[in-house]
């Protein structure tokens, strides 16, 4: 919850501690639901020779976690939903993804291994936002008691994935936790205009974050340039976006979302005139003919969230 740590939680000791490895049954610190078992209903990913996860992660996810290699990064996307396709409330600190799961431990616990099996985490601007602003993106903030797990299985990586923040305007609160923690790389990928404004932002905020400039001001930053300037720039292979739904929408029409990792809450949350709340994408539309059609890789449940992995088929 926002205000639970100071602003650099990697600083406060009541957060070291809760990072230092516990077992499974760790208590969730935000809703305190003890962690039950993932099970594996269905499981269709790809054969490999060789285990992914390291043992004790593959007996919390209920199975192993393959990605295959490809010429650009692979693109992953990981989102939760109510029953009704609600993904935000869009309710000023009732905006983010707990507020959809219920802060559920499996939820978070996926969330965890997913951030700790990329090389790079990517989020829009307004999502940057909506969270506490002591959120620092890395997979030992949402699950704590697997921290010893994450940095095992990261062993031959770096500590953390790069953050990347997708910004056009580059209007970003440089005040917050991530952009001072510099055990944790962060990028901000935004336009001319956007990279000036963060750089003298930073300039007196003494921010520890990078900029990259891409495209003009004039249009929106295109996928493909994010996906190039992370290859390239950064030898990123496996890319988690985590939305929002406009982000996320930019990589779908691109053609550039090659998984979607998507938790079913049950709740509903509704919509009328007054409450406009987001589904998974937003500011695109799609016919019968060209809409996107997606093949189930893997269903998990835990109690009454379904956990359920998407590949792409066509688009």
């Amino acid at each position: 919850m926002a205000g639970e740590y100071n602003s650099n939680p990697l600083a406060n000791e009541e957060f070291r501690t809760m990072i230092r490895p516990h077992s499974h049954r760790y208590k969730w610190r935000r809703s305190e639901e003890p962690v039950d078992a993932i099970k594996t209903l269905l499981d269709r990913q790809p054969a490999s020779s060789m285990p992914s996860l390291p043992p004790e992660l593959r007996e919390l996810y209920g199975g192993d976690l393959h990605f295959p290699a490809t010429d650009r990064p692979y693109v992953i996307a990981n989102f939760a939903t109510t029953l009704d396709g609600v993904v935000s409330y869009k309710i000023p600190g009732k905006s983010g993804g707990g507020e959809i799961t219920g802060h559920n431990a499996n939820d978070q616990f996926i969330m965890a291994v997913l951030r700790a099996s990329a090389d790079a985490v990517m989020v829009g601007s307004r999502t940057f936002e909506e969270v506490s602003p002591s959120h620092l993106w890395i997979p030992e903030y949402v699950y704590p008691g697997a921290a010893g797990l994450f940095q095992s299985y990261r062993a031959t990586r770096s500590e953390h994935p790069l953050i990347t923040i997708v910004s056009g305007r580059g209007r970003l609160d440089v005040t917050r936790a991530i952009f001072h923690t510099p055990s944790i790389q962060t990028l901000i990928v935004t336009t001319p205009e956007g990279k000036r404004r963060i750089d003298a932002a930073c300039a007196d905020a003494r921010c520890s974050v990078q900029t990259r400039a891409v495209g003009t001001d004039s249009s929106p930053i295109a996928p493909e340039a994010i996906i190039n300037l992370l290859h390239q720039q950064f030898d990123v292979r496996l890319l988690l976006n985590e939305g929002g739904p406009t982000l996320f929408g930019q990589f779908i029409k691109a053609n550039l979302i090659d998984e979607l990792f998507l938790t079913i809450a049950p709740q509903m949350a509704g919509r009328n005139a007054t409450a406009d709340r987001p589904a998974l994408i937003r500011n695109l539309a799609f016919l019968p003919a060209d809409a996107p059609w997606l093949k189930l890789l893997s269903v998990k449940n835990g109690r009454d969230h379904l956990f359920l992995r998407y590949g792409k088929t066509k688009y």
